[in-house]
């Protein structure tokens, strides 16, 4: 077995033991019941004998039928799924737009507020400075000539 041949290994080439390792079977962890056949439904074999003499013996393969494809909804999952997300985005621009809306008219009335009150402020001031200041009833005397001695007033 180590003698040399036309196609050996090359000279001072060593050989080494080989180790196999045989795998181990995996058992199922647990095995589906067998459900005991009733006799009708148990295939005839059928045997065919080949022009060189050789038998075949096996049982009849029936054709396949593939199982009928369930039915598709008219609408695909995706696109309900798409719609729903549109009327959601729709509805919160919604609610957006009535916030803006809100708030433009919140800014609206606070300046209008602002101004009104400007007005009447403005107004109750001109009031005041122009109004005439001191004593609002008496006898007004009209000063032509006169003479001012001593702080006393004559005439």
């Amino acid at each position: 077995m180590n003698e040399r041949t036309a196609y050996g290994p090359p000279p001072g080439h060593q050989t080494t033991a080989v180790e196999v390792h045989t795998p181990t079977p995996l058992t199922p962890s647990h095995t589906a019941p067998l459900m005991p056949a009733q006799p009708g439904t148990i295939p005839t074999v059928a045997s065919i004998v080949l022009p060189d003499g050789r038998v075949v013996t096996g049982y009849a393969v029936s054709t396949l039928r593939p199982e009928p494809l369930a039915a598709k909804p008219v609408v695909s999952r995706t696109a309900v799924n798409i719609a729903l997300g549109g009327v959601g985005f729709l509805a919160a621009c919604g609610g957006l737009l009535l916030l803006t809306a809100f708030i433009t008219a919140l800014t609206a009335l606070v300046t209008q507020l602002v101004i009104l009150a400007a007005v009447i402020f403005g107004g109750w001031i001109a009031v005041q400075v122009f109004s005439a200041s001191g004593h609002k009833g008496g006898t007004t005397v009209n000063i032509r000539k006169a003479v001012i001695k001593r702080n006393h007033f004559r005439g």
